[in-house]
C-alpha cells in the first residue's frame, strides 16, 4: 500500500480520535496537502507535505509512512516528521501559554469559592453554632 485517504491517515497517525472528526476538520478547510486544499478522499503518499491547523497552532508534517491501522503513539509517530519551523512555532506557543496569566486570576466578581465562603463566614462570626436551629432550647 503506497497511498491512503487523508482522513484515514490522520486517524492512524493519531491527530484525531475518530475518522469522522478528521473528516469534519478537512471539510472546514483546516487540512492542506502540498499547499492544496484537501478533501477527505484525497490520497496521501510518502513524501507529501500535510499542513493542519489544531486550535491556534498550525503544524506542518512530512509524511514518512502509510498505515491504515491505528496503533500505539510511538508507532504512529513514525508515520510523519514535523518540520523545524513547525516545531519552533509549537515551542513558542507553549512558552507564551506558560508566561500568560491564569484566566481564573482575572475574575474579580462572581460566585465565591468554597474556601472564600468559609473565610467570609468566619470573619462575620457566622459559624455552625450561630445558625438557626429547630431546637426549642433557644
Amino acid at each position: 500500500m503506497d497511498k491512503l485517504r487523508i482522513d484515514k491517515w490522520l486517524w492512524a497517525a493519531r491527530f484525531y480520535k475518530t475518522r469522522s472528526l478528521a473528516v469534519e476538520e478537512i471539510d472546514k478547510g483546516r487540512v492542506r496537502i502540498n499547499d492544496l486544499e484537501a478533501k477527505p478522499s484525497r490520497e496521501v503518499k510518502a513524501g507529501d507535505t500535510v499542513t493542519l491547523r489544531q486550535g491556534p497552532l498550525t503544524r506542518t508534517l512530512l509524511v514518512r509512512g502509510i498505515s491504515s491501522q491505528r496503533g500505539a503513539a510511538p508507532v504512529a509517530h513514525q508515520l510523519y516528521e514535523e518540520t523545524q519551523e513547525s516545531l519552533a512555532l509549537k515551542a513558542q506557543a507553549a512558552e507564551q501559554r506558560h508566561l500568560a496569566s491564569d484566566p481564573a486570576s482575572s475574575l474579580e466578581h462572581g460566585r465565591p469559592t468554597k474556601r472564600d465562603r468559609r473565610s467570609m463566614d468566619k470573619a462575620q462570626g457566622n459559624g455552625w453554632g450561630s445558625r438557626w436551629s429547630a431546637s426549642t432550647d433557644r
